[in-house]
């Protein structure tokens, strides 16, 4: 195996491991926000995160700009993560995962529009079967529950974050990169957390924060920063759509079910997905080939 590979199959297996880290947490934080307010939940999660993580990157080699590019990608992590977990209040896990990951047919329109240029048509075909998946996992209705809007803006803000990450991470060190972002969120959700419920968590609720803390955030989200460095936004995507195939699972082990058309919904979703990064992959390797691997 060449050296260009290796490096590119560990960073496909990070994914994976990341992947199934948020996947995992659906579930959790879900029964998490039962017990605790979202706000001061996601202060206390990603704290733990950061405390984590930050022990690690301050050892590493600082670059210019690292703390502002740390600063930008947490603002996007920080409007996402809110959305979403309020979101979960009103909604199932399952459908939670499947609208979040909503972002993948939402990322190359945005690489599109960044770069004033329409969106290839096998991304538009993707998008369509997608909105169609979404319209049947609605339950065959276009007026959106509360829980399905706010995580149609996670969606959006989480879409944001891999572009900000496809540019950024290349010219950063991982560990200093997510530690900032970490902190971001924690920092964003802290003082407001004191007047949206406070800290008075439940056992439960603190098993959870600190689960998602150590496991989905420093360890998930340095698996995904590393992995970024290797492999393209596109190619990432595609393998982070492992997210809400675990999630399902995860919801199905619990009891929650989607019914006939939430099934066939769920189905087009990852098929629109797929149509839109594979098309998309594709295009893209032959300029991938040509360019090294980045250390």
């Amino acid at each position: 195996m060449s050296p260009g590979r290796r490096p590119a199959g560990r960073a496909h297996l990070a994914l994976v491991a990341a992947a199934f880290c948020f996947g995992s947490t659906f579930v959790v934080v879900k029964d998490a926000v039962k017990d605790a307010g979202p706000v001061p939940f996601l202060a206390v999660r990603f704290s733990i995160g950061a405390a984590v993580m930050w022990p690690l990157a301050r050892r590493r080699p600082r670059t210019p700009g690292w703390a502002v590019a740390g600063l930008w990608c947490g603002l996007a992590l920080l409007v996402g993560y809110v959305f979403q977990t309020v979101g979960l209040q009103y909604t199932s896990s399952s459908r939670s995962a499947l609208i979040t990951y909503l972002l993948i047919v939402i990322v190359p329109v945005m690489s599109a529009v960044r770069a004033r240029r329409p969106p290839a048509p096998w991304t538009i075909a993707g998008v369509c079967v997608s909105l169609t998946g979404l319209f049947l996992l609605n339950g065959g209705s276009l007026a959106f529950g509360q829980g399905e809007a706010l995580t149609l803006v996670c969606a959006l803000a989480f879409a944001v974050h891999i572009v900000l990450l496809a540019d950024l991470s290349p010219r950063h060190d991982t560990l200093r990169l997510t530690a900032v972002q970490l902190a971001v969120v924690a920092a964003g959700c802290a003082i407001p957390g004191l007047f949206t419920g406070g800290y008075h968590f439940t056992a439960r609720a603190w098993f959870a924060a600190a689960y998602t803390g150590v496991g989905a955030s420093a360890i998930a989200f340095g698996f995904m920063v590393w992995a970024q460095r290797r492999v393209g936004p596109e190619r990432a995507a595609l393998v982070l759509m492992l997210e809400p195939v675990f999630a399902a699972v995860a919801g199905y082990l619990v009891g929650d079910r989607l019914g006939a058309s939430g099934v066939v919904g769920a189905a087009l979703i990852l098929l629109g997905i797929g149509i839109a990064e594979g098309t998309e992959l594709l295009a893209t390797r032959p300029r991938a080939l040509d360019q090294s691997v980045k250390p």
